[in-house]
């Protein structure tokens, strides 16, 4: 019976070794401890964990969880986890958050606004159904660290449901267009004769003053494109994690074709300080946002510091006249002499903006700029030198088109000649300006070649508004954007990480500097930093040093400029403006900057004129220089 047993067990433990040895799992056992045994480990197991670690499977993508979450403003958005199969458990890796984008002004009828809402919250809904169901089942058994494959696939479901869309807005014309013929045939809906209303050729009509370029159609955002830019971010911070690696490294790496940086710049700073009202009783209509930049030779840390000395200065000078303290502050000062230990309570912030800065309304366009100067002043410091300024200009908001003119005052009107003049002279006033962005619309194309021809070597002329949609080069080649220094690119819709990485290879190609910039409806995720990093952009636009959404990028920033000065890799910006030629000269090829793409060459619409490098007018400092 004994006998009976070992021939039994003699089966099983004959496949076990070979099984085993199949897998060197006898050599490596011997490698290991033959390896810790001299360094005598605390934790033996641990570092037998460790060592097998290494020979374990790649970790593959298991799921996907899609679920509507809110922003910084409470809007509706969308999180995407990822969900990993790690040494054959099933293993929550990351999370991300997308921002939410709005294509609505911030004059909008209510009606225009509610509309916008809702189309916001079915998008979120169907974004959250294709993450669960058909990206969850597409992407499963992939490796995170795969980004190009996953975004391929990403682009492929993408280009799907565009298709699907499109079939369904042609079955509905069909449609409409059958019933309208219907209708057209029935006698009862024809009109009666007599009853058509002659036309009055001697009313007047509205026309506007000077002809002047529509305004381009607002792009469709298809409903659910939210989940591809989700997943798409949330695949690179899972390769991320699996690496081991931040996720600007691996950014880095993937645009720099796996090549390890030496050394990385971090983006400059535009910091919100001001956020210009234009309602009623103020006239100013024509800046949206003030902005500080600390010069290059400051670490981010002393620039921050900077801005929020200033911050302080200016909350100090904004507060009205004559105004009483708040009784919690004067029960604070008159319990100083009881109680020297405590310090009194600070103000709260009653007049913070969704951008996260300081809220005003200014009568006329220097009132900003001398109250910056002021501030500046008061704390010692001298702008130009120590600090300098960018505008957000927002001019597509500004716009009357009955009168072809752009209202930059209540009820003062400029053409977009003249508004080429009256920036030339606000620069040479103020040449602590750096930059401007969105001095006009995208459409103004003829006066963007003449205030880029003007300004382009003293300050730096950016699209935000008229870039908003560059993320969608490859699939639309129709985009049309004006001649700059540079745009401002943002994380948003159907965007992916694949996209960013090639969009900023060309930019960088045609010497255009890259913004990343944050969403008005900007999330408590810091991925946008990071990214930013990774990339290698000029500048980071975050919006103002209030509201934690926003704080929350700004100390990830200085996270990273610590480990980066901490591993010797932190490199110091150096930059200039960029000159426009007069005269076009060729420009480069897709294909010397990209991939060769499936085009034969660089589509018409970014041609640019040639550009030129030059150095900085005398009245600024060579610190202020920025490309």
């Amino acid at each position: 019976q004994q006998q009976q047993q070992q021939r039994r067990l003699q089966g099983p433990r004959q496949e076990a070794a070979e099984y085993y040895r199949d897998h060197r799992v006898p050599q490596r056992m011997e490698e290991a401890l033959n390896a810790l045994f001299p360094q005598r480990p605390a934790d033996l197991y641990g570092e037998l964990a460790n060592y097998f670690s290494k020979f374990s499977k790649a970790p593959v993508i298991c799921k996907l969880v899609g679920r509507k979450v809110l922003d910084g403003v409470g809007q509706p958005t969308l999180e995407v986890e990822i969900y990993c199969t790690v040494k054959n458990y099933e293993k929550r890796i990351c999370s991300t958050v997308m921002s939410s984008h709005s294509q609505i002004p911030e004059n909008a009828l209510p009606e225009k606004t509610e509309a916008d809402e809702k189309e916001r919250s079915d998008s979120v809904n169907t974004a959250v159904e294709w993450v669960n169901e058909s990206l969850n089942m597409m992407l499963r058994d992939l490796k995170p660290t795969d980004q190009c494959t996953v975004d391929k696939m990403l682009g492929e479901y993408f280009t799907k449901k565009v298709e699907e869309k499109k079939g369904i807005q042609k079955q509905e014309e069909e449609e409409a267009e059958a019933t309208l013929a219907l209708t057209s045939c029935n006698p009862s809906a024809t009109a009666l004769p007599g009853k058509k209303k002659a036309a009055n050729p001697g009313k007047k009509v509205a026309v506007a003053e000077r002809t002047i370029p529509p305004a381009e159609p607002v792009e469709s955002v298809l409903c659910g494109s939210l989940a591809i830019g989700g997943t798409s971010l949330a695949i690179a911070k899972a390769g991320a994690t699996i690496s081991r690696i931040p996720l600007y490294l691996h950014i880095a790496l993937l645009k720099c074709n796996q090549d390890s940086p030496k050394e990385i710049t971090l983006p400059l700073p535009m910091v919100t300080l001001l956020n210009c009202e234009k309602i009623s009783p103020s006239k100013l209509k024509l800046v949206k946002e003030v902005m500080l930049i600390p010069p290059v030779q400051l670490s981010l840390k002393q620039g921050i510091e900077r801005v929020l000395d200033i911050q302080k200065e200016m909350m100090r000078l904004l507060e009205p006249p004559g105004k009483a303290p708040s009784p919690q502050l004067a029960d604070s000062k008159k319990g100083r002499a009881h109680n020297t230990g405590k310090k009194a309570p600070p103000q709260a912030l009653k007049r913070i903006s969704h951008l996260g800065c300081l809220i005003t309304g200014c009568d006329n366009l220097e009132q900003p700029l001398l109250l910056m100067q002021t501030a500046c002043n008061n704390v010692g410091l001298e702008l130009g030198t120590d600090m300098h300024l960018a505008i957000n200009c927002a001019a597509h908001e500004l716009m009357d088109y009955v009168k072809g003119k752009y209202e930059i005052l209540t009820g003062t009107f400029k053409r977009p000649d003249e508004m080429v003049d009256m920036y030339v002279e606000l620069i040479n006033k103020f040449p602590f300006i750096i930059a401007l962005i969105d001095p006009l619309r995208k459409e103004d194309r003829q006066q963007w070649n003449h205030i880029c021809c003007a300004l382009g070597s003293k300050c730096y002329l950016i699209a935000e508004d008229a870039a908003t949609y560059i993320s969608k080069l490859k699939i639309d080649q129709n985009i049309n954007i004006p001649t700059c220094s540079g745009v401002v690119l943002k994380y948003i819709n159907q965007t992916r990480v694949s996209d960013l990485i090639e969009l900023t290879g060309l930019l960088d190609g045609q010497r255009h500097i890259t913004i990343l910039g944050s969403p008005d409806g900007e999330s408590s995720d810091d991925s946008l930093v990071d990214l930013a990093v990774g990339l290698g952009a000029r500048f980071i636009k975050l919006g103002g040093l209030s509201r934690g959404e926003r704080v929350t990028k700004y100390n990830r920033l200085l996270a990273i400029e610590e480990e980066l000065a901490k591993n010797r890799t932190l490199r110091e910006a150096n930059l200039e403006f960029i000159a426009f030629a007069e005269e076009s000269q060729p420009e480069k090829q897709l294909s010397d900057v990209l991939p060769p793409p499936k085009q034969d060459s660089l589509p018409p619409q970014l041609s640019q004129p040639a550009l030129q490098v030059r150095s900085l007018p005398a009245q600024l400092p060579e610190s202020s220089t920025l490309t």
